[in-house]
């Protein structure tokens, strides 16, 4: 659920689809296993898992709690 730019900051190498196309891209999200959304703070990627279950029957998305921040502080970057 990140951006261009934030995803040049910090790759995690997966796949880019920023918030505001993720419904057009339902398709690239699979249903068949556990799938980590994430975003900068992980405000966004909550609001998109909230749609994306609600919406379209996702039960296997997790957000990255405190996004790539956290992430980045954790390891080091």
């Amino acid at each position: 659920m990140r951006e261009e730019y934030e995803f040049d900051e910090a790759n995690i190498k997966g796949e880019l689809i920023p918030m505001g196309e993720v419904m057009d891209n339902i398709d690239k999200i699979s249903k068949d296993k556990q799938v980590v959304i994430h975003c900068r703070s992980g405000k966004r990627s909550a609001t998109v898992i909230g749609a994306l279950e609600s919406q379209h029957g996702f039960t296997n998305l997790y957000n990255l709690k405190g996004g790539i921040l956290a992430y980045i502080d954790e390891i080091g970057l």
